[in-house]
């Protein structure tokens, strides 16, 4: 399962960096994050806990980048 959540983030290298750090989080097979459109879209693995699984991603990106904010 796919899903769109909008975010805030100040630059283009923040949001690299929280694409790498969503995309270590057990449970996402794939995450991809817009600077330009401030959104990050997350693709599930089946089965797992979409709740849990973007708890992680938010507390994953705020360890890289700790003035982020992802809308869930």
């Amino acid at each position: 399962m796919k899903k769109t959540y909008k975010i805030e983030v100040d630059c283009a290298a923040c949001a690299l960096k929280m694409e790498d750090a969503a995309k270590k989080v057990e449970g996402v097979t794939d995450a991809t994050v817009s600077f330009m459109t401030q959104k990050m879209k997350v693709e599930f693995a089946d089965g797992s806990d979409e709740k849990a699984v973007m708890e992680n991603v938010v507390k994953a990106c705020k360890r890289v980048e700790d003035d982020c904010e992802i809308y869930l």
